[in-house]
């Protein structure tokens, strides 16, 4: 059996609530990354902050960057997966909730996400296939919140 563990991308960092967003668009740059978690006071997942959150949400309305947390980005409920689920269980928790980037979760602590790139290097043509249409033919979000 294929587990989330098996497929996500190892090394996935939080970005605490109180960070601005201009030090999450210097943490992705560093990480090479599109996305980050965000997490409370307690190092628990409080939701998903996207590059296009930052461009989007922040700079496009005209506020500072370096006067917006992450906290305040934050939407939503955020979806996440155990490291031991199946990766029926990451396809189905993906396309119900028509996200991309998927935290994985293993005893409390964030221990990777998966990602569309991820799906594409582990999944069969036809499940690869499948889960494409099922996530962009209803326009998905992009981000863990939905």
């Amino acid at each position: 059996m294929t587990t989330a563990g098996d497929i996500m991308h190892r090394g996935a960092q939080w970005i605490p609530a109180h960070e601005t967003l201009d030090r999450a668009a210097q943490l992705m740059r560093e990480l090479n990354v599109g996305a980050l978690p965000i997490s409370d006071q307690d190092e628990r997942l409080c939701g998903i902050l996207t590059d296009r959150d930052i461009v989007v949400g922040c700079v496009a309305m005209g506020h500072d960057p370096a006067h917006i947390t992450a906290g305040e980005m934050a939407q939503g409920t955020p979806r996440w997966i155990d490291a031991g689920a199946d990766v029926g269980e990451v396809l189905q928790e993906m396309k119900g909730h028509q996200i991309r980037r998927l935290p994985v979760i293993e005893d409390k602590r964030l221990v990777g996400m998966i990602s569309e790139a991820d799906l594409a290097q582990h999944l069969s043509d036809e499940q690869l296939a499948a889960w494409v249409e099922s996530v962009y033919a209803r326009g998905g979000s992009g981000s863990a919140t939905g």
